[in-house]
């Protein structure tokens, strides 16, 4: 078994790096997180996210449903259901996961020998910030929160596999293809 792990501050651009790895790599699927929070904009529940309530998500964490799970914000969980992982893997494919750093490093550290991750990140802070403006998602609260969060991944980023700077897109993009594509053949 392989996965693919892409952790990232909120704003990094890994979601958009996930899905133009899919279109190059056929031989991956998305692994569809679990989250407590309420969907925005246009996220639809099973494509985007699977949208649960705390109450259930707590429930499925004391049945040990999950891979790994986070409390990323107070009251707001999110988490890789093995159920997830084990519909992927019966499709001989291999999942991509675009998680929280807490969650990626935790399935490196569970999995080590399987587990390719990468740690995406913005230029800076600042950059950062305008990115999460610009998405126009978030209240200036929520972005103080995610911004404060951030500072301390990005100090966790050193135990990644590798770390790949989003300053441009398509610089970055293809530092991740050169990374990945062995794993993928291997």
């Amino acid at each position: 078994m392989k996965m693919l792990v892409l952790s990232a501050p909120s704003g990094s651009g890994k979601t958009t790096l996930v899905r133009r790895l899919m279109l190059d790599f056929p031989t991956l699927s998305f692994s569809i997180s679990a989250t407590s929070r309420e969907a925005r904009g246009q996220e639809k529940n099973g494509v985007d996210y699977q949208f649960i309530s705390a109450e259930e998500f707590t429930q499925r964490i004391d049945s040990k449903d999950f891979l790994e799970w986070e409390e990323v914000y107070p009251g707001t969980y999110y988490g890789s259901l093995k159920s997830e992982t084990e519909r992927i893997i019966q499709e001989h494919k291999i999942p991509i996961f675009d998680i929280d750093v807490a969650g990626g490093l935790r399935l490196k550290k569970k999995y080590p020998s399987e587990t390719l991750a990468l740690f995406i990140q913005a230029p800076s802070i600042q950059v950062l910030e305008q990115r999460l403006r610009n998405r126009g998602t978030d209240s200036d609260e929520k972005i103080a929160m995610r911004l404060a969060k951030a500072k301390q991944e990005f100090a966790t980023a050193k135990d990644f596999d590798h770390i790949i700077v989003n300053d441009d897109l398509e610089r970055a993009y293809d530092d991740l293809k050169r990374i990945v594509s062995p794993f993928l053949s291997s």
